[in-house]
């Protein structure tokens, strides 16, 4: 991973920016893309998961094929991702390979239908604004 897209997507994630509302980028172009992640719109970007009960998770897939996961309550996570084609992806979790469809892209919005065991869970994100900031969890 290059140096400045890791200390990007580090600086997303923790909410350091100067730069008020506006969408999460890196500043790597098309052609530092690695082969089998060039997909415009999706890559060097921070999305933060738009459902679910836990807020803050978000994926940030980078053109260097590293795919880095975090959230506001777990530790982050780092695994080589790639397209598998025009429409689907895959990622590695632990040994196992994960296949996502790309249901939707825009420049607003992702929407995955991510394989699990038999079936399809649908996973929606939106592109992320800086600064953010996890919101408080409660404390049980």
């Amino acid at each position: 991973m290059t140096s400045k897209a890791a200390l990007f997507a580090l600086l997303a994630m923790w909410g350091v920016s100067s730069t008020a509302c506006l969408p999460a980028f890196a500043g790597e172009s098309a052609l530092e893309t690695a082969s089998g992640t060039s997909r415009p719109g999706l890559v060097d970007r921070v999305w933060t998961k738009a459902d679910g009960d836990l807020p803050g998770a978000m994926k940030i897939f980078l053109s260097d094929g590293t795919l880095v996961q975090d959230s506001c309550w777990e530790t982050h996570r780092l695994s080589p991702w790639e397209l598998t084609s025009d429409t689907a992806l895959k990622w590695n979790e632990d040994g196992m390979d994960i296949a996502a469809n790309i249901v939707s892209l825009s420049d607003a919005e992702l929407v995955l239908s991510v394989k699990v065991g038999g079936g399809a869970v649908e996973e929606r994100y939106v592109a992320a604004t800086v600064p953010y900031v996890c919101p408080d969890m409660p404390k049980g």
